[in-house]
């Protein structure tokens, strides 16, 4: 009888522990259904992101210590690298000024990581100072710009195809640290798939065989 009883407790535990491990499951397979959305609301605070862009061009150098003063926790700017740096195939980016040292150093990684990566800009204000387009240029990776005479006023980036980063925010320093701004961060396919038909209907439009100079 204390056999049976022992074999039938193993068996109940048994099943209680299958049910436990598929309502786990099925928890982390509705986590990953659910498209990603999040706002970021800028300015950003001051803060470290050397561990974060280190561990990204190297796998471990996060556990080396950092002796900058600046703070070392979350803030909108680390959250919107961490999700630049989950590329893997493809990042498509269109925005009117980009001149952030921390976002163009995350892009020139991604790129050296074999990531397709596209840039189109505003003719007018690639080439001010402190401006990272020459530098992503020179690093390899393909960019375009407009020739007509209204601004390319868009600020968006899309990750792989899936993920669509946008909102006022251009990537300058003084947008992040200074400026009332937001980012809409989203997986939702009918929002994304507008964004990348517009991207590839301005990269064909700003092709340099369509460039006029006078």
């Amino acid at each position: 009888g204390g056999g049976m009883w022992a074999a039938g407790a193993a068996r109940r535990a048994g099943l209680a522990l299958a049910a436990a491990a598929l309502g786990l499951a099925l928890a982390a397979w509705r986590r990953r259904a659910r498209p990603l959305r999040e706002v970021l609301v800028f300015p950003s605070p001051p803060s470290c992101t050397e561990a974060l862009l280190a561990e990204a061009a190297e796998p471990g150098a996060a556990a080396r210590p950092c002796h900058c003063p600046l703070p070392h926790g979350d803030c909108p700017l680390s959250r919107l690298l961490r999700h630049l740096l989950t590329a893997r195939r493809s990042l498509d980016i269109c925005l009117f000024a980009f001149s952030s040292p921390q976002l163009g150093r995350a892009v020139r990684l991604l790129h050296r990581r074999g990531v397709r990566v596209r840039i189109v800009t505003d003719a007018q204000y690639m080439g001010l100072q402190g401006s990272q387009i020459g530098l992503l240029r020179q690093a390899g990776i393909q960019v375009r710009h407009d020739q007509e005479s209204g601004y390319m006023h868009h600020k968006f980036a899309i990750v792989d195809g899936r993920m669509l980063i946008t909102g006022s925010l251009n990537w300058t320093t003084q947008a992040i640290q200074n400026n009332r701004e937001n980012v809409l961060v989203t997986e939702d396919v009918e929002y994304v798939k507008p964004f990348l038909d517009e991207f590839e209907r301005i990269w064909e439009k700003y092709n340099p065989i369509n460039y006029k100079f006078f």
